[in-house]
């Protein structure tokens, strides 16, 4: 891992400023199955049915995820399956979704009772379960572990980063979070969330 790029909240000095994430589209199986996981069970309004405008023989289904920010699925008749996704370069890894910090558990059980496998970990500054959609494609429902302002949240983790680098600890814990709060003067509440495992695989 470099530490050679700064890491920093400040906008670089380049040609193009984006101003935020429009939408992320991938690749689906087939409608009745994709409504099922992103409306049914994740509770994404589907706010958007049109034929594909590059190929009409696809369907492109467009998913509110919840702040305006739009997930988008090109489907048509092929079935879904559970296997994994195939990585390498260029591939998505996950899809990563936000949810309410009081509905973690209750998350926890809707994954249950629709018979879906799942992980839990604290990843240090930011709480998380992993699932998989009906292709087989990873899903992270993550919660925050404080009420850290949207606004505020790429300044808190630039410097819990400095923080973290300055203890010589190999990632952000959850002290260099609170203390990147602190010294920000932000008066973040922690949020009360389950046990679970640090999960960091082999970073110590």
């Amino acid at each position: 891992m470099s530490d050679e790029t700064p890491v920093t909240a400040d906008r670089p000095d380049s040609p193009i400023t984006t101003t935020g994430t429009d939408h992320i589209t991938i690749w689906g199986s087939n409608e009745a199955d994709t409504i099922a996981f992103y409306r049914d069970l994740l509770g994404m309004p589907l706010v958007l049915r049109q034929p594909n405008l590059d190929d009409p023989s696809q369907t492109h289904l467009f998913f509110d995820t919840g702040d305006g920010r739009i997930l988008t699925v090109f489907v048509g008749e092929r079935e879904s399956h559970r296997g994994r996704q195939r990585g390498g370069t260029g591939s998505v890894h996950h899809l990563c979704f936000s949810v309410a910090p009081e509905d973690f558990e209750d998350v926890a059980a809707a994954l249950d009772d629709n018979g879906r496998s799942y992980n839990v970990f604290d990843r240090g500054i930011f709480f998380s379960l992993y699932t998989h959609d009906n292709n087989g494609l990873v899903i992270e429902l993550s919660t925050d572990k404080y009420d850290i302002p949207d606004d505020r949240r790429g300044e808190v983790l630039a410097k819990a980063q400095e923080l973290r680098v300055a203890d010589g600890e190999d990632y952000a814990k959850d002290e260099h979070l609170a203390a990147a709060l602190e010294e920000l003067g932000l008066d973040a509440d922690p949020h009360d969330l389950p046990d679970a495992a640090s999960g960091v695989g082999g970073v110590q």
